[in-house]
């Protein structure tokens, strides 16, 4: 039985109720985690008063912003993080983000800014975490990173995204490679389209999802919940031989060649 009693787990990323970290954050409390919640902060206060309404059954030990782009902030989550559980289990990372100009059209006309922006966020960020969250997990851990079929093949108007999150999954093998003596896990997910507040800046994602419906084994695209599970399963020491993996959580459209 999969059981997170007593494990604590920081959950980056939740925007809204159709977040994949919603879905994820959802199934570690169901199965005992003690959870942590971070949230972007914006000048009004907006998102972190929608994300602590929406997060608030859950009853998150912890509610900290966390700009992954201000190293301060980073700092300061983790310190938060040391004062309240002294240790850290589980760091779920869910982080994506580019510009909407730089996801539709030609991906040689990918401004500069809009690569460093697109790579800052989606993959750097996560190597950021890793080594704040590393002397933190002294009684091992696991790392989840959320991914796309994008990062290893050519989707329409996917592009920079695309180059982010190939390096997310390299991170993925080179900080398994560097954590594991610690026995620290890393793996990531790479789940099928789903309708997001990230993903509806890609342009043709409802063309998408449906194009997996059609083509896809199982007919159908995939849920939070799905993703939330296999999430919870790689926390878990069911998983504890799994480290530097991509599972693929997509209803078997990668297999597909047509």
């Amino acid at each position: 039985m999969l059981d997170l009693t007593g494990k604590t787990a920081l959950v980056t990323g939740i925007a809204n109720n159709r977040s994949i970290a919603w879905g994820i954050a959802q199934q570690l409390h169901a199965a005992g985690a003690d959870l942590g919640v971070t949230y972007l902060p914006d000048a009004k206060g907006k998102m972190e008063n929608k994300v602590k309404t929406l997060v608030e059954p859950l009853s998150p030990s912890l509610f900290v912003p966390c700009n992954v782009q201000d190293d301060a902030q980073v700092s300061e989550t983790f310190q938060a993080v040391k004062d309240k559980w002294d240790k850290l289990d589980i760091l779920v990372h869910c982080l994506a983000f580019a510009n909407r100009d730089d996801l539709t059209g030609d991906f040689s006309a990918t401004s500069r800014s809009g690569w460093q922006t697109a790579l800052d966020i989606s993959a750097y960020s996560l190597v950021n975490l890793s080594n704040a969250a590393k002397p933190l997990m002294t009684e091992g851990g696991s790392i989840v990173t959320l991914t796309y079929l994008g990062g290893a093949r050519v989707i329409p108007n996917y592009n920079v995204m695309g180059i982010a999150k190939a390096a997310l999954e390299m991170n993925v093998r080179y900080l398994a490679s560097e954590l594991g003596g610690s026995n620290i896990r890393v793996n990531g997910i790479s789940a099928g389209p789903i309708r997001t507040l990230a993903s509806s800046a890609v342009g043709g994602i409802l063309d998408m999802i449906h194009h997996v419906e059609e083509v896809a084994p199982l007919r159908r695209t995939v849920t939070q919940e799905e993703v939330g599970k296999t999430a919870a399963f790689l926390c878990s020491d069911l998983s504890s031989g799994m480290t530097g993996q991509i599972l693929y959580v997509d209803s078997g459209y990668n297999i597909m060649g047509m």
